[in-house]
């Protein structure tokens, strides 16, 4: 009841300042209130600074001081001491829980919004990360996207460009998703099925004995902070930029699955620049007709195709587009899409910053805004999402690569069908029911 209410009364305020400012013409410090929004998330463990933290990496979702504020929030807020660790440890795998493992360290590796790490090693001397959520993080959940919506609705007033409703829903049920350790325990073991070729890149190993539904055991995997890595090592950092890519967009492209969280903290990097992926909880299933038209749109503004463009947004779930919102749309697009055109080595962003990236969104959301504003589907958002993740992660790199040729290597002789027949063997071999 305090959480809920400290939030509630964050958000509150954020309501009452805009009221007053379009019936009063009040002034809004929007700086001094993002940094107050901040401050109130960033001592909850919880679902809304999560989705803070999602929001701040998306562009336009929400004015830049707040943009700014929210992205400060830290992946490791203060962990559960031993003694909190110790009940919920037996609340999950039962009272006799430590003799289950041969050790189990008491002070924790990581602590995040939903949950935080420990290390332990097995009876037969693996050494395991014991995942471990904080207590009524359902309850958080409901309450924090309650509060969400009402966030939402105030920026809608705000600023009609976007509407997020389907944002909304979206974020719902990706967060509803990540609560379930079991769900993510077989999102693991898809990732391990689907980049088993792949060498350089790795996945630990679920241990479904030692997991619950709140309990997430798996063998632990040595790396190294990516920024760290290759401020030590700059001669491999295209190595590590290729394996990032193909880390997310083979599941993405072969098998219709995209991991929905760049997130720094959500990977690490081995001596030979090979990539661990340590989190699976937002990961997203797209039906193979949605991957087919991202390809499409690759190519329809490769061509000047304007006919088939149109084909790909629907496809997507956009919906009465007039041709003004095609043009602005293929703005953004055809700024994500700039890398993957040219057949020749170069950065991800053009002056290798973000600063050009970030004048293309706001012409976008203005021009967006004058047109009367757009509905994003459902699936974009963790798409954007992670294509704007990477790109700042390869960006942040400094990572020269022709990024046309690993791109084209990937979508060479596409078929729907095949994409459908490849995710349904990857789902059922781990027994993941599809997507409603």
């Amino acid at each position: 009841m305090k959480r809920y209410a400290r939030v509630g009364s964050t958000v509150g305020g954020l309501a009452v300042r805009f009221a007053g400012n379009q019936l009063f013409g009040m002034k809004i410090d929007r700086p001094e209130h993002a940094l107050e929004l901040k401050t109130a998330l960033g001592g909850l463990k919880g679902p809304l600074m999560k989705v803070a933290q999602i929001l701040a990496t998306v562009p336009d979702m929400l004015p830049a001081e707040y943009t700014e504020e929210l992205a400060q929030l830290q992946q490791n807020a203060p962990p559960m001491g031993w003694s909190f660790v110790k009940r919920r440890m037996a609340a999950e795998l039962g009272p006799e829980w430590q003799n289950r493992f041969q050790s189990f360290e008491h002070t924790a590796t990581a602590a995040a919004s939903l949950g935080q790490v420990h290390r332990a090693t097995a009876h037969d001397g693996r050494r395991l990360a014991c995942k471990l959520q904080y207590p009524d993080m359902a309850s958080a959940v409901e309450a924090d996207l309650s509060q969400l919506k009402v966030i939402f609705s105030i920026y809608r007033r705000y600023d009609r460009a976007i509407d997020p409703s389907n944002i909304h829903a979206e974020l719902t049920a990706r967060l509803r998703e990540e609560l379930d350790y079991r769900r993510e325990a077989k999102h693991m073991a898809l990732y391990r099925w689907m980049l088993e070729r792949e060498a350089q890149v790795h996945v630990p190993e679920p241990l479904l004995d030692l997991s619950s539904d709140r309990l997430l055991t798996m063998t632990w995997l040595d790396g190294e902070s990516i920024l760290s890595f290759v401020d030590q090592h700059a001669e491999l950092r295209n190595a590590v930029a290729v394996n990032m890519f193909r880390a997310w967009y083979v599941p993405f492209y072969e098998f219709g699955v995209l991991h929905g969280d760049p997130h720094l903290g959500n990977y690490s990097v081995r001596a030979d620049g090979s990539i661990n992926l340590l989190d699976f909880g937002c990961i997203r299933v797209f039906p193979p007709s949605f991957i087919g038209a991202v390809i499409d749109l690759y190519w329809a503004l490769r061509n000047d195709d304007r006919d088939l463009a149109v084909h790909a947004y629907e496809t997507w779930g956009f919906s009465n587009l007039s041709r003004e919102i095609i043009d602005i749309l293929n703005q953004w697009a055809s700024f994500l899409y700039r890398p993957l055109m040219e057949d020749r080595v170069q950065t991800i962003q053009r002056d290798n910053s973000v600063a050009y990236g970030a004048k293309v969104a706001g012409r976008v959301q203005q021009q967006l805004r004058e047109a009367g504003g757009v509905a994003p589907p459902r699936e974009f958002v963790l798409m954007d999402r992670a294509a704007i993740g990477l790109g700042s992660v390869f960006t942040r790199l400094r990572a020269e690569i022709n990024w046309h040729r690993l791109f084209h290597e990937l979508i060479e002789g596409h078929d729907p069908r095949s994409i459908a027949e490849r995710q349904q063997a990857a789902l059922n071999a781990v027994a993941l029911p599809p997507p409603a």
